[in-house]
């Protein structure tokens, strides 16, 4: 928060506190849509219309002769002219969109969007009771679309997407300008079908394709597993409105089997309802403090106490990422500063914001920014995220780029994936000689060792199954050196031992 929204909030009054036995069912309407828009690409669109939309309302739309707003005169002014003398006869319909649209991106909001009916129309068409698509969350960014987060066990996280890559295009079709609504209807669709990604990975990288084929999207949404020492690691990958009472289970089940520590990881979550949130941060705030706040423009911030229900309490480390936006965010602030409870990982994603969607009637919809949230301390994050209390970066390795199967990598091999590909093999224990672009003998060499490895013909050259292996190698090598997880669990036991 800068140095004149801190002074604007000290001349306020005392910020208001929502009951604690009531608040999950009472807060107010936009309380519950903490998703970045569009969240999950999905074919079905339900995450966008079963949250985001959860607590619509319907307006009339009114027209010119029914208001004397002066400030409109100039708008109307400018359709007159338009209508009068524009060259070819115009669509009135998309020219009323256009400049709503025009509205909207005036507030350089990215999680403020507006849908025309065909649009609001083709994100339900195919709803039906599973999920469908490549499975990553989006956002609008400095004219690109930007991943905030792949969803495990999805298609993106598979084919290696990763928080922050920038989606450049989308089937060879630029997406840059395009707003997040309209990015997905061209990358999500129907199981078994194909969409081709421009990724630019990083400032300096070369962009380059990856073909992601849509699928089921993995609807559970806590997993758990207990570490040595008997240390639980559980895992949110969002807040749906099933994922408390899926922690409450993981929970009894790490009980049951011992639990003297907890590691909760919400790195790549990129959040989801608030009530979600809400009702997780309970589980270790004491009775009383406060998890969050919220505030609306020109009003005092209202504040939501824990409530004096079930509480864990065993020591407890949580795990950020860049990938932890939203609602991992204020779950995050609260342990942080209502619990101490230690952060450890890289800083989170910064989205502060609440977003509340307008119904219009006819069947177009306006999401619009309608309140920022604070932590329990009164920082508002967004744009900044939340640091770490022990900061642990990902291994160089972790960012590497996707390798097309596709691709041919082989002696006197000049592509752009051969200094990455070399990296991979260095990292998962085979040696390629110097890391540079140029693939020689002993390049090759290494290949076809990892190819006996993998019982694969030795031919030396990178492609098809070798190269899938190899990025399945590398990615079972991060799961089980995670230099975060290892540290947060030291952390665990640091605490149990005192």
């Amino acid at each position: 928060m800068d140095e004149n929204e801190q002074q604007g909030q000290n001349r306020e009054p005392e910020p208001e506190r929502a009951p604690s036995h009531t608040r999950y069912f009472k807060i107010k309407p936009f309380s519950f849509v903490m998703l970045i828009f569009t969240l999950v690409i999905l074919t079905a669109g339900i995450t966008f219309f079963a949250l985001t939309f959860g607590d619509d309302k319907v307006v009339e739309v009114v027209s010119p002769q029914k208001t004397d707003r002066a400030e409109f005169q100039k708008l109307y002014d400018a359709y007159d002219e338009i209508k009068k003398n524009y060259y070819e006869d115009i669509d009135d319909k998309k020219v009323l969109d256009g400049a709503i649209n025009g509205m909207v991106d005036a507030l350089d909001d990215p999680y403020s969007d507006y849908l025309n009916k065909e649009e609001t129309d083709h994100l339900m068409e195919n709803i039906s009771s599973s999920f469908q698509g490549i499975g990553a969350e989006i956002q609008e960014a400095d004219g690109y679309i930007k991943i905030v987060s792949p969803i495990k066990n999805s298609p993106a996280e598979k084919e290696g997407l990763l928080p922050n890559d920038l989606i450049t295009a989308v089937d060879g079709k630029s997406i840059q300008g395009m707003s997040s609504s309209e990015a997905v209807l061209l990358i999500r669709g129907e199981k078994g079908t194909t969409v081709t990604l421009t990724i630019k990975r990083g400032e300096k990288a070369e962009p380059f394709e990856v073909k992601v084929t849509r699928d089921d999207i993995p609807i559970e949404t806590v997993y758990a597993e207990m570490l040595d020492g008997n240390i639980a690691h559980i895992r949110l990958t969002t807040f749906s409105e099933h994922t408390y009472d899926e922690l409450l289970t993981a929970i009894d089940d790490m009980e049951a089997k011992g639990m003297k520590g907890l590691v909760l990881d919400v790195r790549q979550d990129p959040g989801g309802v608030l009530d979600g949130a809400l009702k997780i941060s309970d589980l270790f705030v004491d009775k009383g403090k406060t998890i969050v706040q919220t505030q609306e423009r020109g009003k005092k911030a209202v504040l939501y106490p824990a409530s004096d229900g079930r509480k864990v309490k065993v020591p407890t480390v949580l795990l950020i990422d860049d990938g932890s936006a939203s609602a991992s965010e204020i779950l995050a602030g609260a342990l942080k500063e209502s619990a101490g409870i230690p952060l450890v990982g890289t800083k989170s994603f910064g989205k502060g914001t609440v977003q509340s969607p307008t119904d219009m009637r006819d069947g177009s919809n306006l999401k619009i920014t309608t309140a920022k949230w604070l932590t329990p301390d009164g920082n508002w994050i967004h744009k900044k995220g939340i640091e770490p209390d022990v900061k642990v970066d990902y291994p160089s390795y972790a960012m590497l780029p996707f390798l097309d199967p596709s691709e041919e990598l082989k002696a006197g091999s000049t592509s752009a994936n051969t200094e990455p590909a070399k990296e991979m093999l260095k990292a998962v224990g085979y040696d390629p000689g110097k890391i540079d672009g140029t693939y020689d003998d002993q390049t090759a060499d290494a290949v076809k060792k990892l190819q006996a490895d993998l019982k694969l013909e030795e031919t030396g050259v990178l492609t098809g199954d070798t190269a899938i292996g190899l990025m399945n190698k590398l990615k079972d090598k991060i799961e089980k050196e995670d230099p975060q997880l290892l540290k947060a669990k030291e952390t665990v036991e640091q605490k149990i031992s005192k």
